[in-house]
């Protein structure tokens, strides 16, 4: 696992990054079964970036890729549990990308779709669901009064529930088309 925070664009980092975990692992690209991407929500250049790579990589090597929510694989971070999981990005300007995720199965079972709020509404929206709240991502700040923080190092996006529900969908599904 790694990650980076340099100031550096993905389109620097992103490829370096994937070579430096294969080396560390022993492992080459023909090693690879399988490419997952996170296809948003999130930046559109960061989006644009790492789905265009992983399309890339899986044209040239003839390999199945998936596409999956961010705030979805956000939930895929998190252990069972009676809760509800509110996965929610800063989209700035008093807006949040978010989606709520019922905790208590084997898997996470989404509540709502993926979607654009304002903090204010969602701040009003949470207590109604009755169940205790978890906040995860990198917007979860923003609404500290309306639950209570996940676990620090599950509170960000990652690639692990990117790589995890990629899996899924592809094992339930056979969706290999990266968005």
């Amino acid at each position: 696992s790694a990650f980076q925070a340099s100031g550096l664009t993905h389109s620097r980092t992103l490829l370096p990054m994937a070579q430096a975990l294969l080396a560390n692992a022993d492992l080459s690209m023909d090693d690879v079964d399988l490419l997952a991407v996170a296809h948003g929500p999130g930046s559109f250049t960061g989006l644009r970036i790492g789905v265009s790579l992983v399309k890339g990589l899986a044209f040239a090597r003839d390999l199945p890729c998936v596409g999956v929510s961010t705030l979805e694989a956000l939930a895929n971070c998190m252990p069972r549990q009676d809760a509800v999981l509110c996965a929610v990005m800063d989209a700035r300007a008093g807006q949040v990308y978010q989606a709520n995720f019922d905790l208590s199965g084997e898997n996470p079972v989404r509540l709502c779709a993926d979607r654009a709020v304002t903090v204010a509404q969602l701040s009003e929206e949470l207590p109604v669901l009755g169940r205790r709240i978890l906040l995860a991502g990198d917007g979860a700040h923003l609404l500290k009064n309306a639950g209570e923080p996940a676990p620090e190092n599950l509170r960000l996006q990652n690639a692990y529930g990117v790589a995890r529900l990629a899996v899924r969908v592809y094992t339930e599904k056979g969706d290999f088309t990266a968005a």
